[in-house]
């Protein structure tokens, strides 16, 4: 089945490669993997500290993969696979592609102003000729019925 990777965080952006990859799937008879990527932090000196900043790090993510899990549902009738991990964006995404040989698109969310953010640069620069699988980069600055005449 062609899954469609669809990298979210708490931008607007990546609501609208959300809901891209969401019609993509369903019209291609796919499905959608969400992930959440969680940062490494910063180190503080203190170890209950730095446990205290990752456990909130995580439940924000948890929390943010969790209801845009619940939209997909409700407006696609689509139930998503949802991956949480910790660590550094482009390798987890590079080995998430690797071990999964249904994920058929990398689809990611540019700002509408501004820079593209740092997946955006990253996979449209350093590693664009690397990928296994094509890149779609959903504009910001789409509406949802350009999305769904798009999709």
């Amino acid at each position: 089945m062609r899954t469609y990777l669809v990298v979210i965080d708490e931008s607007p952006e990546s609501e609208i490669a959300l809901r891209f990859a969401a019609r993509r799937a369903v019209k291609t008879g796919g499905s959608v993997e969400i992930l959440a990527l969680i940062p490494t932090p910063d180190f503080v000196q203190w170890g209950g500290v730095m446990a205290t900043i990752e456990a909130e790090a995580h439940q924000r993510a948890e929390a943010l993969v969790t209801g845009a899990a619940g939209t997909l549902l409700e407006e696609s009738g689509l139930k998503p696979s949802i991956t949480v991990l910790k660590g550094d964006g482009p390798k987890i995404i590079r080995e998430m592609i690797r071990d999964n040989p249904e994920i058929a698109a990398l689809v990611l969310g540019a700002a509408a102003t501004g820079a593209p953010g740092a997946l955006v640069s990253h996979f449209a620069g350093a590693d664009a000729g690397a990928l296994t699988v094509p890149l779609m980069i959903i504009p910001g600055s789409l509406d949802s019925e350009a999305i769904d005449r798009l999709s």
